[in-house]
């Protein structure tokens, strides 16, 4: 790559180029139209599930107003992430200039939105089964701003924090990335790492496992109220209310997992890309079916706004 900018005896990489899903040509093509497909459907479902949650009033119960959050999210993250990977199997690996692959970075970064979000309405499931008669005051609206403004907040925090960190580093080469969005890991760089590496486990400890403990206490408490109910039609109903998110939690949770835990001799090969493609392209087009499959009050909803238009 060109690079230009003196650091003493260094010089900093002023692009990165993204190899992308695959360098076969034919390939290339069909990945394209599938991905494009994909791309539209999820910004679709996403916009639907907002315009719906905000246009009907009973669509503003606690875990639809988390559902519209999420696809709000989902519909920032897809807008972020997707245009390079579908520049990448149009025209072959994908120039990215650092100050945007640096911006790019800032919207993937907010992944920690997303887990405050799901952990928040483990926490709302949790209350509506173990806690019936308190739901109404403990999820109360002011509760439920509160909690989407902590999400929404603490993830710009962590990625403004860790944009910096990284930004701020020299990055001498090599100046390739094996992936299709801008992963500019620490490791690439050519500077001392310590500060940016201790930033990532902070964030990572606190966000991430933070999160995925309130998930994993909020449903060991439902797994066990629902197993002391008297009659099997009562426990299948109080598992149709959680299992749609339960599904979407394990999902994520299992790809960030396994990016972040695997062996070091799995490293070598395209796992980290296939995981990648699952969470920020086959999750944000899966989520809204997912949560809406049996959800009646949206299928309501949905049915009298095609019937008006």
């Amino acid at each position: 790559m060109e690079i230009s900018l003196e650091l003493g005896n260094m010089t900093r990489v002023q692009e990165l180029v993204l190899l992308g899903l695959s360098t076969s040509p034919e390939r290339r093509q069909l990945l394209f139209a599938v991905f494009l497909t994909l791309h539209l459907l999820t910004l679709l479902e996403n916009a639907l599930i907002v315009f719906l949650v905000r246009s009907h009033t009973e669509l503003h119960k606690p875990m639809d107003f988390f559902l519209g959050n999420l696809s709000c999210l989902e519909l920032c993250y897809v807008s972020v992430t997707m245009p390079s990977l579908l520049a990448g199997l149009w025209t072959g690996p994908c120039h990215v200039p650092f100050p945007a692959c640096m911006a790019q970075l800032f919207f993937v970064s907010l992944i920690c939105t997303e887990c405050a979000l799901l952990a928040s309405m483990a926490c709302d499931r949790y209350v509506a089964i173990c806690r019936p008669l308190h739901y109404p005051l403990l999820m109360r609206p002011q509760v439920c701003l509160g909690l989407a403004g902590t999400s929404w907040l603490g993830g710009l925090l962590v990625s403004v924090v860790k944009t910096a960190c990284i930004a701020s580093l020299s990055y001498c080469g090599p100046s390739v990335l094996n992936q299709f969005f801008c992963d500019a890991s620490p490791h690439l760089s050519c500077t001392h790492v310590a500060l940016t590496e201790l930033v990532d486990f902070l964030s990572a400890i606190v966000i991430f496992c933070g999160t995925l403990l309130v998930a994993v206490a909020s449903y060991s408490a439902i797994g066990m109220v629902v197993l002391r109910m008297p009659s099997a039609a009562t426990r299948r109903k109080a598992f149709s209310t959680c299992a749609s998110h339960l599904v979407v939690v394990g999902i994520f949770y299992s790809a960030a997992l396994f990016i972040y835990c695997r062996p070091s001799r799995m490293e070598a090969m395209d796992l980290n890309k296939v995981l990648s493609v699952i969470y920020t392209v086959a999750t944000p087009m899966c989520n809204p079916v997912i949560y809406c499959l049996g959800n009646r009050e949206v299928h309501a909803a949905l049915f009298r706004t095609l019937r008006w238009t």
